[in-house]
């Protein structure tokens, strides 16, 4: 396990360079993330998929796929990969401070 300080906090990461305590994420750190991913500023659309991915982790144990995703955020496809680029889930995922997808390569 790797230990970094991001948004001036030392956090554990797993082998997939997700967070390993879900209990350490929060909107700062959700910032750090996404700037580290190439993503200047999360917008309302971006909080969209990452509070869904957050309540579906919640309820079922797993980060969504990408298809539960475009089919039940409200945000398709094409949105999707414009808002996380090259890797959606997988993306949204680490930024949402949850577990790598499973099915994600």
């Amino acid at each position: 396990m790797e230990t970094r300080d991001i948004a001036g906090t030392s956090l554990a990461f797993d082998a997939d360079g997700n967070l390993a305590n879900l209990s350490d994420w929060n909107e700062e750190i959700a910032a750090a993330l996404a700037q580290e991913e190439g993503i200047d500023a999360l917008t309302d659309r971006h909080w969209i998929v990452l509070n869904f991915m957050r309540k579906e982790y919640q309820e079922n144990g797993d980060a969504p796929s990408i298809r539960k995703l475009t089919k039940q955020s409200g945000v398709d496809t094409k949105e999707l990969y414009a808002l996380f680029p090259k890797g959606p889930a997988k993306k949204a995922a680490r930024i949402a401070g949850l577990p790598k997808p499973k099915g994600c390569i």
